[in-house]
């Protein structure tokens, strides 16, 4: 891995900056990019702890806007010239319910978690393929495979981007470049500040779906004690780059292969049942 170039979205907290600064441990020159620059100090600062600050290039891109994108791309392809990882990891939560979400908060829910990581992949797809080589992992969640009431801004975009991960998985095969899914359970990451501002139009006393709401929140913050250390998602894809083969989907944290297995297992009405038995459990 030692001259080896990845590129990482989303990299200014949370998964992408423990993951950035796990490849750089593993010899990678990393391309952390983020939306705005200046949040680079903890990033950084992480990686002065582990003595890794000079593999990390900081670089501004946002993937929802195509100059950004184009900008990047070119820079990449002039300073590099290669790449050989792309980590999709940028995203934030949307969550409310159906009803008094707007279009708008979903079209930007699905700028981000969706198109952006189509416009980001598209950017390099030509590159590996002329390598004949590279791997491109996103970073998808139990979401992508199991719904939930309250959060279905989030929960869509994840389900799109597992099947076209499945898609380009098999497109890419025949050009020896790699397309792998992580799905990270509850970890204690700030990915659900920003669908909390989103869902308080569902939290307000004249929302029909206030009481909904509440107890939406009162078991989400039930299971904040069993969140898992995000480090664990960045070691575990470290883990998967090193991988001749690696498989299509890698389900990771706490009972996560568990729910999945459940929710596939079971007919849907008796699915329904644990949920909301969940939900309405003191």
């Amino acid at each position: 891995m030692k001259n080896n170039i990845a590129i990482v979205t989303g990299t200014s907290s949370g998964f992408g900056l423990l993951i950035t600064v796990e490849l750089a441990k593993k010899g990678y020159t990393v391309i952390a990019a983020m939306r705005n620059n200046s949040k680079s100090s903890e990033l950084l600062q992480e990686a002065r702890k582990y003595g890794v600050e000079s593999k990390i290039i900081v670089h501004e891109l946002d993937v929802t806007n195509e100059k950004s994108i184009l900008l990047f791309q070119s820079r990449i392809l002039d300073d590099f010239g290669r790449v050989d990882l792309l980590i999709n990891n940028a995203g934030y939560a949307g969550a409310g319910f159906v009803e008094e979400i707007s279009m708008e908060e979903y079209r930007q829910q699905f700028e981000t978690n969706v198109f952006g990581v189509f416009a980001v992949t598209k950017a390099f797809l030509p590159l590996m393929r002329k390598q004949g080589q590279g791997c491109i992992i996103n970073i998808s969640s139990i979401s992508g495979k199991v719904g939930f009431p309250g959060l279905s801004p989030y929960i869509a975009s994840k389900h799109a981007v597992e099947g076209w991960s499945e898609s380009l998985r098999l497109e890419m095969q025949p050009f020896g470049v790699k397309v792998v899914l992580v799905e990270p359970g509850s970890y204690k990451t700030n990915i659900w500040s920003s669908g909390k501002q989103v869902a308080v139009e569902s939290l307000q006393s004249h929302s029909a779906y206030q009481h909904y709401m509440n107890r939406i929140e009162n078991y989400l913050a039930r299971g904040e004690k069993n969140f898992g250390n995000p480090q664990e998602v960045a070691t575990k894809i470290a883990e998967i780059v090193g991988m001749d083969i690696p498989d299509m989907r890698y389900p990771i944290g706490r009972g996560v292969r568990t729910t999945i297995f459940i929710k596939n297992l079971l007919p849907w009405k008796y699915w329904e049942r644990i949920v909301n038995g969940q939900l309405y459990r003191k």
